[in-house]
């Protein structure tokens, strides 16, 4: 690994099989996705992936990373052939799935293959994550922590904050802690057109209260050997208010979404999307290079951040920019202010 070279990340939708079928997925709330059954890659189609992504960083200059969910990857066909591969490449990998079919021969293999870290979902405590996602959910999630650690994989542990678990978070962060997750991290649900706001949607005073609530947990329990990684792109804003972070006029993009600049999803078809968390094709990698997709004018539209309503004129512009995949989904406007954010 190259220390100075910066990292691009594609997260790769192995498939769209799952044992569950949960309420704010974005794959199952996209019924404009699922109206035609999606082809999963063969295997020598997804060796080319491979090469296709190594080679756009190398032209690229970066350090490849790979972030493989589904679904639940396990179920993909080629599944292990897929990771020996990349192994092969040398490229770091995560894996984001369930826990149902994680054993202590699954997770040995994984780090057999260079898997560093597996993360798993709790959207809440017991009875609400079971109702978001299937009975049995939570209790799974949490027994299969120590197996992967003993594996030597680190388990981190995501959350989908909504109207309908936000109130539970602070105590599961509690949760998280005392069953010794490596990162615990959490990122909002992002509404769909046919959603009723009321029912998820929380208003910008009250995602701020939540993060001061959140945040007062996250300084007590600093040193518990759990990392918090502040994935919301309003930890930004809320911790600039607070006069934690300092920011400079440079006109280089310093931090915030990395959707145009170091991050790209590929579908379990091959279609390249710009952000995983809202519909925004840009090629496919069937017909296309990685380079020529990023480069291309799909692609451009997502780094025109002077489009940002509101943000433009921020002076946080270069750091943060809020969600944008929230207010396309709210609004149907990717420019469109994030609905959360509290900024006049």
């Amino acid at each position: 690994m190259n220390a100075d070279k910066k990292i691009f990340s594609m997260q790769w939708h192995f498939t769209d099989g799952c044992d569950q079928a949960c309420q704010h997925c974005y794959i199952y709330q996209n019924a404009g996705y699922l109206k035609e059954s999606k082809k999963e890659l063969s295997l020598e189609e997804a060796k080319s992936v491979v090469d296709n992504f190594v080679s756009f960083c190398e032209q690229m200059e970066c350090e490849p990373r790979l972030s493989i969910t589904g679904g639940d990857p396990i179920l993909y066909k080629y599944f292990w052939e897929v990771l020996s591969y990349i192994s092969i490449k040398g490229i770091i990998f995560s894996i984001l799935g369930n826990p149902f079919h994680l054993n202590k021969k699954v997770c040995d293999k994984l780090k057999e293959l260079g898997c560093v870290s597996y993360q798993m979902s709790l959207d809440g405590l017991e009875k609400t994550h079971d109702g978001i996602r299937k009975n049995g959910s939570f209790k799974a999630t949490l027994e299969k922590i120590p197996l992967l650690k003993e594996s030597g994989i680190k388990a981190n542990i995501m959350t989908t904050v909504s109207k309908l678990n936000y109130l539970e978070i602070p105590e599961l962060v509690r949760i998280v802690v005392e069953n010794k997750v490596d990162t615990y991290a959490f990122a909002r649900y992002c509404p769909t057109p046919d959603d009723n706001l009321e029912d998820s949607f929380l208003s910008p005073q009250e995602y701020r209260s939540f993060l001061q609530k959140v945040w007062d947990v996250y300084e007590e329990l600093a040193d518990k050997g759990t990392s918090f990684s502040l994935k919301d792109h309003l930890w930004t804003l809320f911790l600039y208010e607070k006069g934690l972070i300092k920011i400079n006029q440079s006109s280089a993009i310093v931090d915030g979404c990395n959707c145009g600049f170091r991050h790209i999803t590929l579908l379990p078809d091959g279609t390249v999307y710009a952000c995983r968390r809202f519909t925004s094709p840009v090629g496919n990698v069937l017909r296309e290079s990685i380079y020529d997709i990023f480069l291309g004018e799909k692609m451009e539209e997502y780094r025109s951040i002077d489009k940002f309503s509101d943000c433009s004129n921020c002076e946080l512009l270069n750091y943060c920019r809020g969600c944008h995949a929230v207010a396309f989904g709210t609004f149907g406007n990717f420019f469109s202010k994030d609905p959360q954010c509290w900024k006049k």
